[in-house]
């Protein structure tokens, strides 16, 4: 597959998994994104605002949720449980680590390096598969007020965004921070859809060079 030449071949995994469950599907596989995901995040911070892990709960699209959870009712019951998933869940999670978990936070150029993630679980709403899981901090001490926040995919296989409601919140800081996104500049997501495959096969690792991320920072007292 032509992607592998942009891509380690230890971080092919979790990418398989989505190409695999995205070519069963004609409509996604014709054009970049493949998947699409809704995210809402929660900073969790000490008293004093410094950043101790990210919690995160992503909402896939329901074409890809329905595919991937074929075969996956092992008791029959026509639901899916987190014991059922549980499975899928460790695969993404394992797989994640290699793209630093689609997640970002920095001040200036220094960035917060992460421990493996915890508390993670899938679930299924009856519609869409919903994962949850937490980063805790390994590394960087980043104060909520200086960070900004990205939640992306460079190579736009994977589209990301931010829930309507309540989509990035600070827990645990004894202030209250204001939330201050910065979307995408108009016409970003019309120029990429018109882009061919081929255009994808040939990008750099880092991406197109097109910025088509959501920045968060935060307003703090």
């Amino acid at each position: 597959m032509k992607r592998s030449r942009f891509v380690p071949p230890s971080a092919m995994k979790f990418r398989a998994v989505l190409i695999f469950f995205a070519l069963l599907a004609p409509a996604l596989a014709l054009a970049h994104p493949h998947v699409w995901v809704t995210a809402t995040t929660t900073v969790v911070t000490k008293p004093d605002g410094t950043i101790t892990a990210i919690k995160h709960r992503w909402t896939f699209d329901e074409p890809f949720s329905a595919y991937a959870v074929t075969g996956m009712d092992t008791n029959g019951d026509g639901k899916f449980s987190r014991e059922e998933l549980a499975p899928f869940a460790k695969i993404n999670m394992e797989s994640l680590h290699e793209y630093g978990f689609f997640t970002s936070v920095k001040q200036g150029k220094a960035a917060i390096a992460f421990h493996d993630p915890v508390d993670y679980w899938l679930d299924h709403d009856g519609k869409a598969l919903i994962l949850n899981f937490t980063l805790p901090v390994k590394e960087g001490t980043i104060a909520v007020k200086d960070a900004r926040l990205e939640v992306t995919d460079p190579s736009f296989f994977v589209s990301f965004e931010f829930a309507k409601e309540n989509p990035v919140q600070v827990e645990g800081f004894s202030k209250v921070c204001k939330v201050q996104m910065k979307p995408p500049a108009a016409g970003v997501f019309q120029r990429l859809s018109q882009l061919g495959e081929n255009a994808f096969d040939k990008a750099p690792p880092g991406g197109l060079g097109i910025d088509f991320s959501t920045p968060v920072t935060f307003s703090c007292p």
